[in-house]
């Protein structure tokens, strides 16, 4: 299994969790101290601000060759260079964002919908586990 260390560092790319601004992305252009990033985030409309790393949530996205203090045209033409927008959205945690996006915006029936599904899956799965259940 691949791990992705997710390290406080120049490019890596922020999600931000509280705030005017919660669930967009931005990319981390400066550290200012150990609680603190420079975050900027200009293909997301996120102003270049101060954050504290209790508000944001590290991906294992990485913006690669952004130099320190990046200016935002800049940042914009590296995560347009890199498509980092589809290299995130290929990662489960940005999977996971859009299933509980998908999930919510679920109407009555659709919700109804679900659960039959839900219910045919497992009869499935459990006429197979006692198939097999019987066979040993």
């Amino acid at each position: 299994m691949v791990e992705f260390k997710k390290i406080v560092e120049v490019g890596r790319v922020v999600m931000i969790t509280y705030g005017p601004d919660a669930g967009k992305l931005a990319v981390i252009v400066d550290i200012i101290d150990h609680a603190r990033a420079l975050i900027d985030g200009p293909t997301t409309n996120v102003a270049r601000q101060a954050m504290s790393f209790k508000r944001l949530n590290l991906t294992a996205v990485k913006v690669a060759n952004l130099p320190r203090g990046a200016s935002s045209p800049v940042v914009a033409k590296r995560l347009a260079d890199q498509k980092i927008s589809e290299v995130f959205a290929k990662t489960t945690y940005a999977k996971k964002l859009a299933a509980r996006a998908a999930r919510a915006n679920l109407t009555d029936f659709g919700r109804f919908k679900l659960m039959i599904a839900k219910k045919q899956r497992r009869n499935v799965i459990n006429r197979e586990f006692a198939k097999l259940k019987k066979q040993n």
